[in-house]
């Protein structure tokens, strides 16, 4: 059986995987987040994945990496 998602990127925070996903989905790319619910329970930081269908990962992987793409840092989340 083909895998049907593949990892882009592993995260250690919740609000981060969220901002990674919004972003794909922005630019078309169907996103989800992993792990989030698990370290929510346990009030961690853990390992966070941001999963897209095995068909854009290349797409997904190519914005990512874009040098106009900024990914989310802990530092730099507005505070509430």
């Amino acid at each position: 059986m083909e895998e049907e998602f593949k990892t882009v990127i592993t995260l250690n925070d919740a609000v981060s995987a969220q901002m990674v996903a919004a972003m794909l989905m922005d630019n078309g790319i169907p996103a989800a987040v992993f792990g989030a619910d698990s370290t929510a329970l346990t009030n961690m930081v853990g390992n966070i994945d941001v999963k897209v269908n095995a068909a854009d990962y290349d797409a997904a992987m190519e914005l990512i990496n874009s040098p106009g793409e900024e990914l989310p840092e802990e530092e730099e989340l507005p505070e509430e």
